[in-house]
């Protein structure tokens, strides 16, 4: 049977191929840093980057910029999870990837997520305790 009904992996399989494509995608790509933690966001001067912010370069996110991504302080350069976010201002959604995150900071990021016209939900990679 093709990839179409009926033709179904078991979940873990997909989840753990969605989550070593992003590692390969990581690995292969330039991190720019554009908003260092403590920095101002641009547009809001009330609103404070608890972390580093930034994108992968050569990249190509849903808004046409590169994939956006927060740097933890674990130094790996592991993917820990992804946040989706909704912004109902922006009318866009988007995922964040979280690379070398503790589950305290991911709880951090998700929670920059939603404020204002922001909704968040933080999908954190099961196995990501194990790779520090």
């Amino acid at each position: 049977m093709g990839r179409g009904m009926g033709a179904r992996r078991p979940a873990g399989l997909e989840d753990e191929r969605f989550w070593t494509a992003l590692d390969t995608l990581i690995a292969t790509s330039t991190i720019t840093i554009d908003r260092p933690r403590g920095s101002t966001h641009p547009s809001f001067d009330d609103v404070r980057y608890p972390l580093f912010y930034g994108y992968l370069a050569g990249t190509s996110a849903m808004d046409g910029e590169g994939i956006d991504v927060w740097l933890g302080t674990r130094g790996a350069r592991t993917v820990s999870g992804v946040v989706l976010t909704v912004d109902l201002a922006k009318r866009d959604c988007e995922m964040k990837v979280l690379i070398g995150c503790t589950p305290e900071e991911m709880a951090q990021i998700c929670e920059f997520h939603r404020s204002g016209a922001q909704s968040a939900v933080l999908v954190p990679r099961t196995d990501a305790g194990d790779r520090s």
